[in-house]
């Protein structure tokens, strides 16, 4: 099987190049190929013919997308629709990453694979902008959703490059306390939890649809970190805050929480943070 992996410079990125590494991937960044030039992309594509493309690019910073609206809408939306149409064109199959930010948060029991997508910031309407447009335009992809992913990679498009959990620890050497909002709720999700079950979604030839694929069980941004500093043995001083007095011009979900009701479960994310942090490699490359 022939595979290509853009966004293969990021966080998630690298993983995925690593996890499906004994098929040799192809790997494209930015610096190989803007996604934004489409009759370059048609191109190359044309030219590569790949089984499977694994999109891992995207416009990611939530913040900034309040200001260029235009630019995540374009990145994460009709960007999405050219690679959609060249995969229906080519017989390729295209696996796509999304995001609980499609959702608005106010469903208490959760979102599952068929709920309707209804964001309320810049960020989130731009990912769901490239999740409609995929289903209209493609008709062999996985529609992956995740949430609060980390890895050992740094993330790119980010203003600080690291991930909560490696931003917790940082903070934890400058700071004496932290306050830490305790009713915003996600299932946190290891990038290498998450790039192991795409690959047996690929390999074991699932149904083509949207997936829910999340470290279970959910939890708030202070439990994360109580847990984070339990593990490291830190002792730091948190203090909880609502959701609403958390300084933000982002409008998140309170409750974006991903039911995975179409494949196997993945481990807990107390499993998978400890063995993120306990891990030989965990040092950011």
């Amino acid at each position: 099987m022939k595979i290509l992996i853009l966004g293969a410079q990021g966080m998630l990125g690298k993983d995925m190049a690593e996890e499906f590494s004994n098929y040799q991937p192809i790997l494209f960044d930015r610096k190989n190929l803007d996604l934004t030039d489409f009759s370059r992309v048609k191109e190359k594509l044309h030219r590569i013919k790949p089984d499977l493309i694994i999109n891992c690019a995207g416009y990611t910073d939530v913040e900034k997308a309040e200001e260029q609206e235009d630019l995540a809408s374009l990145i994460n939306g009709r960007v999405v629709s050219d690679l959609a149409q060249i995969c229906r064109d080519l017989n390729i199959i295209l696996v796509h990453i999304s995001t609980e930010y499609v959702f608005n948060g106010e469903k208490k029991e959760g979102y599952n694979e068929d709920d309707q997508s209804n964001s309320q910031n810049a960020y989130g309407k731009s990912k769901a902008l490239g999740e409609k447009l995929l289903i209209e335009d493609c008709r062999k992809y996985y529609l992956i959703r995740t949430s609060w992913i980390y890895g050992h990679n740094l993330q790119k498009g980010k203003e600080r490059g690291i991930n909560f959990v490696d931003r917790m620890i940082e903070l934890a050497g400058e700071k004496e306390e932290l306050n830490l909002v305790n009713n915003q709720f996600s299932k946190p999700t290891y990038t290498k939890d998450l790039c192991e079950a795409i690959k047996k979604l690929v390999e074991e030839k699932y149904e083509f649809g949207i997936y829910h694929l999340v470290n279970e069980e959910k939890t708030n941004p202070l439990e994360f970190a109580q847990e984070i500093f339990k593990i490291k043995k830190i002792d730091i001083k948190i203090n909880p805050i609502s959701y609403q007095d958390y300084p933000s011009k982002v409008n998140r979900p309170i409750n974006a929480v991903l039911n995975n009701n179409k494949f196997p479960k993945l481990r807990s994310w107390k499993q998978a943070l400890k063995d993120y942090l306990l891990s030989a490699d965990r040092q950011v490359k």
